[in-house]
């Protein structure tokens, strides 16, 4: 029997390495992070069957259980950084003091990337890459949409001094955003040199060891 603390059920997409990526960065500082994987393959439709509904009534990956508090699900990518991170980042080191401004900041960018990022561009990728039929307006709706989005954290990046997306560290906000700007070209764009930018933030968050190794899980 694992006696590992979490086990993560997930998927090499965004949304699955903006879990993997934290749990690799909690390991790296704090020994005790333990977890194992389950990979689920989502093209056949695993994550719909009724024993993963009962951890997720949505039928979507990542979902993280913790065996360490009674093998408590979370599902929702921001829910479950957020989780991680008030419950075992003793240190503080990837948030802010609670009702501060920067913690405020970090909840905005996080929930940019949440709501609209992510969707956005998770709509470009399905236009342009699965649609069973194309269709040529909902393809430069969403690309089109991608890239406005990339515009506004290039403005947000682009201020004085500024490397993260809020305060003055590396923060939730960042690991959310950062696996989609990833795929990039799979969506569509050639690269970030129109957004410069956030392509200095893309490649500084890149060469972390610990986003290495999780951009590698499953």
């Amino acid at each position: 029997m694992s006696t590992s603390k979490f086990l993560l059920y997930t998927g090499p997409t965004p949304n699955g390495h903006q879990v993997s990526v934290f749990l690799q960065e909690l390991k790296a500082l704090y020994p005790e992070i333990t977890y194992d994987v389950e990979s689920i393959d989502i093209s056949t439709n695993r994550q719909k069957e009724p024993w993963f509904i009962k951890l997720n009534p949505n039928g979507r990956i990542p979902v993280l259980v913790d065996h360490a508090r009674g093998d408590f699900p979370v599902f929702e990518t921001a829910a479950i950084l957020l989780y991680l991170q008030q419950h075992y980042d003793t240190q503080n080191k990837f948030a802010f003091e609670p009702k501060s401004n920067e913690e405020s900041e970090m909840l905005q960018w996080l929930f940019f990337s949440h709501g609209g990022l992510g969707p956005m561009q998770g709509q470009a990728n399905h236009f342009n890459r699965y649609a069973p039929e194309d269709i040529p307006y909902a393809k430069k709706r969403y690309t089109d949409e991608t890239k406005r989005l990339y515009n506004v954290l290039n403005i947000r990046l682009s201020e004085s001094g500024r490397e993260y997306l809020a305060g003055n560290k590396i923060s939730l906000a960042d690991f959310k955003a950062w696996p989609w700007v990833r795929i990039h070209k799979w969506t569509g764009l050639d690269g970030l040199d129109e957004w410069p930018a956030l392509k200095a933030w893309f490649e500084r968050i890149e060469a972390r060891p610990a986003v290495k190794e999780g951009i590698a899980i499953p």
